[in-house]
């Protein structure tokens, strides 16, 4: 009778994971990073959960719809397979009796880690499906060399620049959660971005929790990149990537910016292209009482006067933000203001969400309440706002031609296809609806860029015809 084999030894045939990712960019380029070290490692991915050996699900853990999802996908993954790892932020969510709230609600997942968290989820998975070493596979990941495994289309990437936040808004527990401010070093960031840029990546979208406050922990101190000095400081490796961008033609996006002072540094980059003139600034309110409620950085009133300045600077600059309505305490009067500064900032771009409890927030505590139906019918307000402020601005770009990068064109684009301009971030902001080229020669392929003429607007999106 053959020996029964112990749980560490290796098993016959590649194993397989099932791979969830749940929640904003950020947890996506965790992700990234688990799934390069399983592909380093030699482990194989499943489509479904029913054909993995075990299932990976990275949660979002901060508003309740998120939680909702994170704990009905983890469920789903557990009926069907059983072998169920958690990570990400819900992962370091506590609940009312204290103890891990994942660990109370679905008892018998595997192991539980908190985010950015790549080495307790490969310990987890080494113990419960470990593999042999295979010096002929191992320790080369697919995708783009030491970019590692990317989930976004092969055009277009995430560069997380940080992790952590050394803010502590009233209505968030992401620094629970992450902690505080970590700066990547300038150098390990730079060559990330120069394999994604050789892989074929033409838009790379940097992001953080707060990029403007990139290298702060640090105090700024110099790195070294290709022999070369560089400041550990946002302004300077927005320079970098500018540089390394430019010989492909690519893309720079910046997300998550704060609007301090020094942000008006990027202004001449914008203008000359190196790169692109828009900002992903999180405003999320604009009265000056509501904003210390929040315990958010500086008042409304300078926020306006940042973006005059920003505008004069570099006229095309594009401005998305993100803003909550019915905040604890918020009055019509304050809300009102949120409503006109949206108008008098012109903000091309806004999402805004209906204030919701988020366990373990400061903002709980706070006395004035809203009851829910106000919150959403303020938001539904202040959307109403914001797309006529955005639609307008859409229109003034009716009849120029645009610089627009392909995200999907079937049968050559013959058709049409659909792509975005530089003031359209993925999946959050709108697109361009292509339709088809006036010359029949005219061939379009995903991943490229085109020469399109904006004919329309439909929505938040525009219409245009390649030339």
């Amino acid at each position: 009778m053959s020996e029964a084999p112990s749980p560490t030894k290796s098993p016959t045939k590649t194993p397989k994971i099932g791979f969830v990712s749940l929640g904003c960019p950020k947890a996506l380029t965790d992700s990234e990073r688990i799934l390069t070290q399983l592909s380093a490692e030699g482990y194989a991915s499943s489509k479904t959960f029913q054909g993995a050996d075990l299932v990976i699900v990275n949660t979002c853990g901060f508003i309740d719809d998120a939680v909702k999802e994170s704990l009905d996908t983890i469920g789903e993954a557990l009926a069907e397979n059983g072998k169920v790892i958690v990570t990400g932020c819900l992962g370091a969510r506590t609940g009312e009796d204290g103890g891990n709230m994942v660990r109370r609600l679905h008892p018998s997942v595997l192991a539980v880690t908190g985010p950015h968290a790549t080495q307790e989820v490969m310990d987890a998975v080494h113990r419960h499906l470990p593999r042999p070493h295979d010096p002929f596979t191992d320790l080369v990941p697919a995708g783009f060399g030491v970019a590692g495994v990317k989930l976004t289309p092969r055009h277009y990437a995430y560069l997380k620049i940080s992790e952590g936040c050394n803010h502590r808004c009233s209505f968030c527990i992401i620094p629970s959660m992450r902690g505080d401010l970590v700066s990547r070093p300038v150098g390990d960031v730079l060559s990330e971005a120069r394999a994604l840029f050789a892989g074929g990546v033409k838009e790379l979208l940097v992001i953080s929790q707060d990029t403007s406050a990139y290298g702060v922990d640090l105090k700024y101190r110099t790195g070294f990149w290709d022999g070369r000095p560089v400041r550990t400081r946002m302004l300077e490796l927005v320079q970098a990537l500018g540089e390394i961008a430019a010989p492909s033609g690519a893309w720079v996006r910046l997300h998550y910016v704060y609007p301090y002072p020094h942000v008006d540094e990027l202004l001449p980059l914008m203008c000359t292209g190196s790169v692109l003139p828009y900002l992903d600034v999180p405003f999320q309110h604009s009265h000056p009482e509501m904003l210390k409620r929040m315990r958010r950085p500086a008042s409304g009133e300078r926020n306006l006067e940042r973006l005059r300045r920003w505008r004069e600077a570099c006229p095309e600059i594009v401005i998305r933000s993100s803003f909550i309505a019915g905040f604890p305490g918020e009055t019509e009067e304050e809300f009102q203001h949120l409503l006109d500064f949206v108008r008098e900032a012109q903000i091309d771009r806004a999402g805004c969400f209906a204030y919701s409890a988020v366990a373990g927030a400061a903002a709980n505590e706070l006395p004035g309440m809203l009851p829910p139906q106000v919150r959403e019918e303020r938001r539904a307000r202040f959307m109403a706002v914001a797309e006529a402020v955005s639609i307008a601005r859409l229109q003034r770009r009716v009849g120029a031609t645009m610089q627009v990068l392909v995200d999907s064109a079937a049968g050559l684009g013959r058709k049409g296809g659909v792509g975005r301009t530089y003031a359209d971030a993925p999946e959050i902001d709108g697109s361009v609806q292509l339709l088809p080229p006036e010359k029949i020669s005219k061939t379009m392929r995903a991943g490229e860029f085109t020469q399109a003429r904006i004919v329309g607007v439909r929505g938040h999106d525009l219409l245009a015809r390649p030339i």
